[in-house]
Formats: structure tokens, sequence, C-alpha cells
């Protein structure tokens, strides 16, 4: 989801304070991602990459870094290393996803195949770990190692769980927290833990990473039932359409009366779709404010990440990491 379209922009302030780093990164991700025998791989890597994004998963590893002191080479290695998991983890989700669009254009899996789509995504996964074990350091590879599994696992537990009306916001959060909370705490942790950091503050790093990954999701799935298409990119409901159980109906469904869970089961367990029940789900996700209610829990996630940003070193960059979190939940309002 774009974050273009909220008032202030403190990732573009963070952009700014990291450009010579971040040109380093960019040009580490073009390096690593050429390939010698496989020139499907840059084609289809370039596409994604060239799409846009923000790079904030490694803008925040950047900061982190910079933030605890770091001067070192070896962060522009980790956040490159970041950036790789992610890209690859898009160009899986959009083949599960069966997706046709990604940041506005057409996605890999549609241009070329499925299994390119997967093939070169494995290739991102192997890549990024080249990249952390030149850092030599067992902690960095124990993090990142240990997300890109976090990462797989919440995947395959989405599968079952979005359509399973027994999901409840535990799961959810398990969910949310694999997906797409894992990287973000990986990245800003490994930054503090490759500027030997003390342990307080590494620990900081991890909560901020933890909660503005979930504050963020929690914003995603919330705006496909109440945004702008013109803004996300998206039509709302189409997380209704593809039967995906997100927060706003898990706590309608939770409230439902037995006719109104026959409707749910209808719609998200079978899949048996008619026209006026994108409808009919909103005016069930009214009745019961559960829009209102996910939006005040992105808010309470945002303000944990706020309250670990506290415990960190004075820096400018502290700053901007509080804003991003504000900012990650401004699109609500």
């Amino acid at each position: 989801m774009s974050l273009d379209h909220a008032a202030s922009k403190p990732h573009e302030a963070l952009a700014v304070l990291l450009r010579d780093d971040m040109d380093a990164v960019n040009t580490l991700i073009e390096a690593r991602m050429a390939s010698k025998h496989a020139p499907r791989i840059p084609e289809v890597t370039a596409h994604l990459v060239g799409a846009g994004g923000k790079r904030l998963r490694p803008m925040l590893t950047l900061a982190a870094a910079k933030l605890c002191g770091y001067d070192g080479p070896y962060h522009v290695h980790l956040a490159a290393t970041v950036e790789f998991i992610h890209t690859a983890t898009l160009l899986h989700d959009d083949v599960v996803d069966e997706s046709e669009q990604r940041r506005g254009r057409p996605t890999a899996n549609l241009l070329w195949d499925n299994k390119s789509s997967v093939l070169v995504g494995d290739y991102l996964f192997s890549r990024s770990f080249q990249l952390m074990t030149e850092t030599n350091n067992i902690d960095v590879l124990r993090i990142l190692s240990n997300a890109s599994a976090t990462i797989a696992e919440g995947e395959v537990l989405q599968l079952t769980a979005a359509t399973d009306l027994s999901t409840n916001e535990d799961i959810y959060l398990q969910v949310v927290r694999g997906k797409t909370a894992a990287l973000f705490s990986a990245a800003t942790e490994v930054g503090g833990v490759i500027a030997d950091a003390n342990a307080d503050h590494v620990k900081a790093l991890f909560d901020y990473g933890d909660a503005l990954g979930i504050a963020f999701q929690i914003a995603d799935d919330l705006l496909d039932y109440q945004g702008d298409s013109a803004q996300t990119g998206k039509n709302v409901g189409d997380d209704f359409r593809e039967r995906k159980l997100t927060l706003p109906v898990i706590k309608a469904v939770a409230q439902a009366t037995d006719e109104e869970r026959s409707f749910w089961e209808r719609t998200i367990e079978k899949g048996r779709q008619q026209d006026g029940d994108l409808d009919h789900a909103l005016s069930l996700m009214d009745k019961y404010n559960t829009l209102s209610a996910t939006r005040d829990d992105a808010m309470q996630w945002a303000e944990k990440a706020k309250s670990a940003v506290k415990k960190l070193p004075e820096h400018e960059i502290r700053g901007l990491l509080s804003g991003i979190a504000d900012y990650v939940v401004a699109r609500l309002n």
C-alpha cells in the first residue's frame, strides 16, 4: 500500500538524510540481482524493483544502524538483504494470490509466468543469504534467517486461516506478525546489532519494528473496506471478494447472530458470493462498529511503536521513526 497520500511524509525526510547510503544499497541491489546464466532473473527482478515503492524496510535498517552510531560498511549489505527478502516474498505472494497488478503495474507472474516468479523469488532469497553472510555476524544471520522462516510460516498459516471463520484475533495477529511485522522488526533489529548497540536498544528497535509492521498491516486491511481506490490502488472490498478474513470481518463474525454467521459462512468459507453481498458485509461491520474498532487497534500499535522509540538514544532519526509510526496510520483519518 502506497503511503504517498498522507499529509506529511517523514519517510521522505529520512530518505534525504540517508541518501548516500540508499544510493549504495541500490547499487548493491542492481549488482546482486544480476545473473550470468539466466537473463530472466534480472528481467523479472528489475520489473518489480523498477515499479517504485518507498524502500521503507531497508531504510529502517540504515536508520537503526546510523542512530546507534555505526560507521562500517555492512549496514548497506543488510539493507539490501532486507529488500531482497521483501521482493522475493512479493513475487511469491502474487503467485499465491493470483494477482494481476502491483504498484499500478502488471505483476511478474502475469507478464511472464508463475514458474518464473517462484524461481526468481527463490533466487532472491538465496542472494539475501549470501549478502548476510558477508557481515560475518552470527546474530545477524540468526535474526534474518528466523525472520525468513517466520514469513513463510505466516503465509502458510494465512492459507488456512483466511477462509476459516474460527480464525480469531490472536490467529490474525500471528499471521500479521509473520507476513508483515517479522521483516519490519528484523530490519530494525539488525541495524542495532551490526552497530553493536546495547541489549536494551536492540530490544527497543525490535519492538518498534514489530509494532510498526502490525500497525501498517492493520491499516492496510482497514483501507480495503474504507479507502479511496484511486489512492490505495485497490478496489474497495477486494479482500472480501478474495475471501480473506481480516480484522474488520473477524470482529464482526465474533459478534454475529446465527443468521449473520450463515452469511459469512456462505460468502467467506464457501465463496458463494452474489450481488449485494459486499454492501451487506459493510452494513454488518457498521452495525458492530468493527471498522472503528480496527482503526483503534492500528492506532494503539502505532503508539506502541512510538513508545519503543523513546527508549532509543537521542538522535534526529529518532523523531523521524516516531513520525513514521504516526504516518502509517494517518491514512485512516
